[in-house]
């Protein structure tokens, strides 16, 4: 399988010149098993040029500020905690910051509501365990187990989707910075360059918070969504058009004006009042997020590209609108409904999509 067949590269590959560029250029001082310095993995993140002329591609549109208390987090013996709605580019952060920093953003664990303590401990190999007993080549590592005797980053998504007492086995890896395996009567102590990112979705149903002893291990970072209509705007379109070459969509597909009116829509309903702050509007329970307004454009790209005349128009928007906004049948439909009716009618050069968003409903 050649590396273009793969329908979504790790970060470290596909931004591999640009990594490679810095760390070539990189003459500021470097932690311990970093791979570049915090000012590099920063200009990772947020884009830039280099002196060799190599043109760093901005990861993250918002706060230097934010990335660089990030940063400066994991250079310390603190985990760092991503918390936000869903949406606002956790995942997408912790991904490129592990990339940057240890080259290698696989060591993850993805946290579910019934997932044991194995996932970020250990656990065994049973074929061998009932013939050998306990031995190390019974044991079957834990990605975390791996990044500590490493020197690399762990990423933990969904802390809150993990049941409590499974929250609470990190509690001896980030204070003591060490896991013990009492069936060997051993443990693995972490070496330099080690850490944890953690990210935690604020406003899921059904979450289980952390602990006080837990949440002070961590320094919490929180990712707000875009400020502005034209931030969001852009984050958008260039994640549509990155995505859109893996997913094999013609560039140019997503005409920048139907990207404006979804993203308005969505910052009005999430908001409560329109972009001009004159009319109070009522939210529906969707999260109405960035990123689920990228995923809004790559189904309409999809239909104007297999079904359509190839460029994506209100009509082929409608469907993914009105399927990320009416949640509820009853509350969210009503709501969009009500919507469409006092805001989206009364627009000049928005019939298209009231129409077919009207059809729809």
């Amino acid at each position: 399988m050649t590396d273009h067949q793969i329908l979504r590269p790790h970060a470290e590959q596909v931004y591999a010149h640009e990594i490679r560029a810095l760390i070539a250029t990189d003459d500021h001082q470097r932690p311990t098993n970093w791979q570049m310095s915090p000012w590099a993995v920063v200009t990772y993140l947020l884009g830039g040029k280099l002196p060799d002329g190599t043109a760093v591609e901005p990861k993250y549109f918002g706060s230097r500020r934010l990335i660089e208390i990030a940063v400066a987090t994991l250079a310390t013996d603190r985990a760092l905690l991503l918390i936000g709605i869903p949406g606002t580019a956790k995942t997408w952060v912790a991904e490129h910051l592990a990339a940057a920093i240890s080259g290698d953003s696989t060591r993850l664990v993805q946290g579910t509501a019934g997932m044991s303590e194995e996932a970020l401990r250990y656990g065994w190999n049973y074929a061998r365990l009932l013939a050998e007993g306990p031995s190390q080549n019974a044991l079957v590592p834990s990605p975390v187990m791996n990044a500590m005797r490493e020197g690399k980053i762990a990423r933990i998504e969904e802390l809150t989707r993990m049941p409590s007492d499974v929250q609470d086995t990190l509690i001896t890896i980030l204070s003591e910075k060490m896991l013990p395996i009492p069936e060997l009567n051993t443990e693995v102590q972490a070496i330099r360059g080690f850490n944890v990112i953690g990210t935690a979705n604020d406003r899921d149903r059904g979450i289980n918070d952390l602990s006080s002893a837990l949440r002070r291990r961590f320094n919490t970072v929180v990712m707000p969504l875009p400020a502005t209509l034209a931030e969001e705007v852009n984050i958008v379109q260039t994640r549509v058009e990155k995505i859109g070459v893996s997913l094999e969509l013609p560039p140019g597909s997503a005409p920048v004006k139907e990207i404006e009116r979804l993203v308005t829509i969505f910052r009005e309903l999430r908001s409560g009042k329109t972009e001009d702050g004159r009319t109070k509007l009522k939210s529906p329970g969707a999260t109405l997020s960035t990123a689920e307004a990228i995923s809004v454009v790559h189904s309409g790209q999809a239909l104007a590209v297999h079904f359509g005349d190839g460029t994506l128009r209100a009509h082929d928007l409608a469907a993914g609108i009105t399927g990320a906004i009416v949640k509820d049948p009853v509350q969210d439909k009503n709501i969009w409904l009500e919507y469409l009716e006092t805001v989206v009618k009364e627009r000049k050069e928005w019939g298209d999509i009231y129409r077919a968003c009207k059809e729809l409903v």
